[in-house]
């Protein structure tokens, strides 16, 4: 019997931008950790959905996810704005960009999340959705630093909520899962936020900022 996961994924032709981020990925030896096919549609629908148009990705890779959002915008004026620790991926993530017809939508700031988060709150820079999907250890982190550069209504999205399992595995307990757990508690419980969990594929986080 095929997984509810496998069941939807046949519902949909493969994707050729999408495929060829995987593609380069493999070439350029990185691992593929993108945002599975069906949270990747979802985050076009939010976008869409909610008429965001500014968008903070947290975490670039081969730049799945930021075609993902970027289609949401439907040719309207958007923009996402990518935090990525690695010179070579966010160049790899620019490529795919560029190749899926978005090269003018991202912008890239290369470092630690936390340092590119700074930069944006000194210049004053708020956003309508963000989407979560970097270093576990700080996610935390990037929930609060989210709330507070977000604009009124601002979705909160954080992918890879049950780390493979290890979430629900009570005899994990690095420190990852428990950071994970944690963040998983906050959303569920932040007064700030209204907020959902869905348990499919890794998991993913999601959240409306009152």
């Amino acid at each position: 019997m095929i997984t509810p996961e496998q069941y939807s994924e046949e519902l949909y032709k493969e994707d050729e931008a999408l495929l060829n981020v995987k593609r380069t990925l493999a070439e350029a030896g990185i691992q593929d950790v993108s945002v599975a096919a069906g949270y990747g549609r979802l985050l076009t629908m939010l976008v869409r959905m909610s008429g965001a148009k500014s968008v903070l990705e947290i975490g670039a890779l081969g730049g799945y996810s930021g075609i993902c959002l970027a289609r949401g915008f439907a040719g309207e004026e958007g923009r996402v704005v990518s935090l990525e620790i690695s010179d070579v991926n966010a160049g790899l993530a620019r490529r795919n960009m560029e190749a899926a017809g978005f090269g003018g939508v991202a912008e890239y700031m290369i470092g630690e999340a936390l340092d590119s988060i700074e930069v944006l709150e000194q210049r004053g820079d708020r956003f309508d959705l963000f989407f979560i999907d970097a270093d576990k250890g700080n996610y935390l982190n990037y929930l609060e630093k989210a709330i507070a550069l977000a604009n009124p209504g601002a979705i909160i999205v954080g992918d890879n909520t049950l780390l493979r399992g290890r979430t629900l595995n009570l005899d994990k307990n690095g420190p990852s899962v428990q950071i994970m757990r944690q963040f998983n508690e906050q959303i569920a419980s932040d007064p700030r936020l209204l907020s959902t969990f869905l348990p499919a594929y890794d998991g993913l986080a999601l959240a409306i900022v009152k």
